[in-house]
């Protein structure tokens, strides 16, 4: 079974644990209640099977939580092995909490995480109010459920990982992001102010890459590497889970090429700075 998939089947365990636990029931009682062995209760939540959509519709039912079905069914049509292409639609069809949680068990299954992004802060550095509004504006370009408090506190959770002395971060941010504002102006000025102080940080490296930069090879879209073995894939329709070995190797020379030509240190705080002050806020 691969670690993707079952990072992801634990994750949707998890949230069927959550749930039980909201709706002040043992497992056993569950159990009971669907007429099931405790034991499939147990295997589910720990991520050790998967359930049919019969056995998701049954919990939320029994949980007397109907309103997350569709947010549990989006989590299993993401578990089919060796998907390459996830649909939006159908990831995020009961709100963004789910998505979130999967990505806090990719972030804690892997080691080092490389990244580009070209017109937006990596989810890793958001400030909660920034997250906030990227939720917000999703939710209503896609017309989905808004769980935004939700997504945003998995997201700030994700964020503990950038203090694990067994991980390191490298990203490259094109400078663009620095000055596209989806968000208030006092929402961005704090935002690069978090940014700035990231800059340095061990275990955090943090390129800017300069409008003005000379480049081997331009920046596309945004991609995460997650250690030799995932490259995800933004559109704005789906997500491309990329596995295999010459894709990951393409990926990881797209990285490398891009990172030649970024600011670090001092000169990447003084790019976010300049942008910064183009806010004119105090």
């Amino acid at each position: 079974m691969s670690t993707d998939y079952q990072t992801a089947r634990e994750a949707l365990g998890a949230r069927l644990r959550e749930l039980r636990t909201e709706a002040g029931l043992e497992g056993r009682h569950l159990a009971a209640e669907l007429g099931w062995q405790p034991s499939k209760v147990s295997r589910l939540q720990n991520g050790k099977q998967t359930p049919t959509a019969t056995d998701l519709t049954s919990w939320a039912r029994a949980c007397e939580r109907p309103d997350v079905e569709a947010e549990l069914q989006g989590l299993r049509a993401g578990l089919e092995m060796n998907q390459r292409h996830r649909s939006w639609r159908r990831q995020l069809a009961g709100g963004h909490r789910g998505r979130q949680e999967i990505a806090v068990r990719q972030t804690d299954a892997t080691k080092a995480i490389r990244g580009l992004e070209v017109s937006r802060v990596p989810g890793l550095f958001q400030t909660p109010e920034y997250a906030r509004v990227i939720f917000d504006t999703n939710a209503e370009f896609r017309g989905i459920t808004p769980t935004t408090e939700d997504a945003v506190e998995a997201r700030m959770r994700r964020q503990e990982a950038l203090y694990d002395p067994g991980k390191t971060f490298r990203f490259l941010l094109c400078e663009a992001a620095l000055y596209h504002r989806s968000c208030p102006a006092d929402v961005m000025a704090e935002q690069l102010d978090r940014l700035y102080n990231l800059v340095g940080q061990r275990r955090i490296e943090l390129g800017i890459l300069p409008f003005g930069a000379q480049l081997r090879r331009t920046a596309p879209h945004a991609f995460w590497i997650y250690d030799r073995r995932l490259v995800i894939v933004e559109t704005i329709s789906e997500e491309l889970w990329l596995t295999a070995d010459e894709d990951i190797q393409l990926y990881e020379r797209a990285w490398d090429w891009l990172a030649e030509s970024a600011e670090y240190g001092a000169a990447a705080r003084r790019l976010i700075g300049r942008a910064r002050v183009s806010l004119d806020l105090p």
